[in-house]
């Protein structure tokens, strides 16, 4: 499904997901530090720029760092 929280630009023409093709060259390691960056991104400037929209996308990196913390991998 796309929309603005999970846009159809993130998933290649071959099917792969970018966040999984990051998993890949960066590791574990590097895409918890990069989730924890991206959150904080979204719940610094919800309010002036896209307010809950970038609530929205910060739940799901949130998600994302959930994830990769429990299970080993984004989802």
């Amino acid at each position: 499904m796309s929309d603005s929280i999970n846009p159809n630009h993130y998933l290649g023409e071959n099917g792969i997901e970018c966040h999984e093709a990051q998993l890949a060259i960066v590791g574990t390691e590097g895409m918890k530090a990069y989730w924890t960056s991206t959150t904080l991104k979204y719940l610094w400037r919800w309010q002036k720029k896209n307010g809950v929209e970038d609530l929205r996308k910060a739940q799901r990196c949130l998600q994302f760092l959930i994830d990769l913390q429990t299970e080993g991998k984004a989802s």
